[in-house]
Parts: C-alpha cells; sequence; structure tokens
C-alpha cells in the first residue's frame, strides 16, 4: 500500500484540500451542536461590574451592665421589612422581669392607624373597618395597641383624612408624614400641616431628645392602674435618631422605669402607649395575608388573631412598603 501511495503522489494533493474542508465543516457542527459560535475575527475585552446590595443593618444591641440583648429578625418572608424582636430586662424592675420589644426600619413600612368598635371613643364619623383591612393583609407585618380611651385622656386622633378627636396642645404625638416618614413630638398647636396623614396623641412626652423627661417620675400622671398599684403592664412607642419605630411591652413598670426602658433601647423620643394587664400586644405574621399570627408579648390576656377580626380597642398595624408615600390600607 505504501507502494501504491508513492507511485500516485498527485492523488495525495488533491485530496488535501477537501479533508481540510470536512474538519473544518465537523468543528463547526460540533460547535453549533454545543450552542457556541466561531471565534470572532478580532478580540474584544468586556468589564463586568457586580452590584450586590449590602446586608441591612441590625438595630443597635441594647446592653446593660456586662449583659447584652441582640435582635432576632423576624417576618423574613418580606426581606426588604423583616421585623426585628429582642427581649430584655428593665432597669429597677423584679429579677425575671421581661420587656418584649420590636423594632421596624422606618424606610421599609407603612404604619397605618385604625380604630376599634369602642376605642378611642364615641365618634359620630365612620369608623373604618375596626380590624386589619382586608387590602392590607397581603403585605401585613405587626400590629399592637395603641393608646388611651378619650373618656381618660383626651387626645387627637388622626387617620384616614380623618379628624376623629382634636388635638391638644403640649400632648405627646406620633405623626406619620405624607412620604412615609415618622416623628414624635409634643403637639406645638394649630391645625394639622397638610402632608401629616396620621396623627395619635397620648398623654405626655415620656422620652425627649434621648431622656427621660422630668415628668416620667411623676407615676401618678401616667394613667389610673390596675388596684391603685404603681408598677403595672406598660406599653410605648419610640423613635431612634433615625427615625426607625420601636414598640415595647412589660409587667411591673412604672412611668420612670418604663422611661428608663426606651433610653435603654436607643429612643430620642417615645410615648407611653395603654397600660393595665388587658391591653399590651404585639403581633408578628409569619407569612403573607396574616399566615401565622405570634403572640410576641409574654401577656396571657391575649391572643394572636386580635386584630384580624372586629376589635374594642384601637390599634396600630405595620405594613411592608411596596412604594415610599404610598396610601394606608383602608
Amino acid at each position: 500500500m505504501a507502494k501504491g501511495r508513492h507511485a500516485r503522489p498527485t492523488v495525495r494533493r488533491s485530496r488535501a484540500p477537501w479533508v481540510l474542508v470536512l474538519a473544518i465543516v465537523a468543528v463547526g457542527a460540533i460547535a453549533l451542536g454545543r450552542g457556541l459560535s466561531s471565534p470572532p475575527p478580532t478580540t474584544t475585552t468586556t468589564t463586568t461590574t457586580t452590584t450586590t446590595q449590602p446586608p441591612l443593618a441590625m438595630p443597635p444591641a441594647v446592653c446593660t451592665g456586662t449583659s447584652c440583648a441582640h435582635w432576632v429578625a423576624v417576618d423574613t418572608w418580606d426581606h426588604h421589612a423583616p421585623v426585628y424582636l429582642t427581649s430584655v430586662h428593665p432597669d429597677g424592675t423584679p429579677a425575671g422581669t421581661v420587656a418584649n420589644v420590636g423594632w421596624f426600619r422606618v424606610s421599609n413600612i407603612d404604619l397605618g392607624l385604625y380604630l376599634g368598635y369602642k376605642g378611642p371613643g364615641v365618634t359620630s364619623q365612620n369608623r373604618g373597618p375596626e380590624a386589619v383591612p382586608t387590602l392590607g393583609r397581603d403585605r401585613l407585618l405587626a400590629t399592637f395597641n395603641s393608646g388611651f380611651y378619650e373618656a381618660d385622656n383626651p387626645a387627637g386622633f388622626y387617620t384616614n383624612h380623618t379628624l376623629y378627636f382634636p388635638m391638644v396642645t403640649g400632648e405627646a404625638t406620633l405623626l406619620r408624614y405624607r412620604n412615609g416618614t415618622l416623628a414624635m413630638e409634643a403637639w406645638p398647636g394649630g391645625p394639622i400641616p397638610a402632608n401629616v396623614v396620621m396623627a395619635r396623641q397620648n398623654l405626655t412626652l415620656l422620652v425627649d431628645h434621648g431622656r427621660a423627661t422630668p415628668a416620667s417620675a411623676n407615676n401618678a400622671a401616667w394613667g389610673l392602674t390596675l388596684h391603685g398599684v404603681a408598677a403595672v403592664w406598660r406599653s410605648a412607642i419610640g423613635l431612634d435618631a433615625k427615625g426607625n419605630l420601636m414598640y415595647a411591652a412589660a409587667p411591673y413598670e412604672t412611668s420612670q422605669s418604663m422611661a428608663a426602658l426606651m433610653v435603654q433601647l436607643h429612643a430620642v423620643t417615645a410615648m407611653q402607649l395603654d397600660i393595665n394587664p388587658e391591653w399590651p400586644i404585639l403581633v408578628t405574621y409569619g407569612g403573607p395575608n396574616a399566615l401565622n399570627p405570634s403572640l410576641d408579648v409574654a401577656n396571657v390576656n391575649q391572643i394572636s388573631r386580635r386584630f384580624l377580626y372586629s376589635s374594642t380597642k384601637d390599634f396600630f398595624a405595620v405594613y411592608a412598603t411596596v412604594s415610599r408615600g404610598e396610601s394606608t390600607p383602608w
């Protein structure tokens, strides 16, 4: 065979181009079969920049003496607006006393205020749903109690473009603005500004500029207590230096120890909400549409589904934000 091949050199030369063509076609077919393409005639270098969102900053630890309480993220089904919970021992309370605290990042939540069928008082205005409205349940994160009945402390109550009870000058006031931000102040008087969409008043400020107010030391000024004892269940709401929202509730609290607790939680301003064991409650939800409600205040007088049906008392609801400045569900 070798002799024959040497005897016919022209045949070998004539077949070489065809072999090369077939090889090129075969390589091309393999490339197409793998979803590849032939390389371009020139090489271009492309730089790709990958942007990674930083993790959400945790609220600061709550420290007393040599120990610190850290926060746990819950409601993480909406990763943009997790709720953070912790429990601490309030200074000046009996050993074993536990305060339950919830923390909400203001840039990721909408805060709603709702009437109950009795609270905050008698009104001829439409009372609204008297429960968490169906329209908002797909993004409901948490609910918690509001403030006193009007009969116990006349105070302003404004929500859903309706002034149910007039504002009182000097009263501690939680405000929600049209852009979604929150503020807390002693009401300066005058009409409600046009950019305010919610206002709830209750007593006077418990904490102001990061310090307990002098008034917080006068326990008698902070509501009638069960059996007249000084230290009872109390709840409060506060804002930190960035306007983030916190709620706290605990038994065996005086007005003074409650103010100290809110300072301990890094509140810049704070106001007391309901007192006595019938009212303090914080509920978080394990999924959209109010799935798996969890009672996060160790109060045996409460149930986790309380605000999912008609409620006696007015309350707050926290929603995950879809867009900043959106209307509160009603």
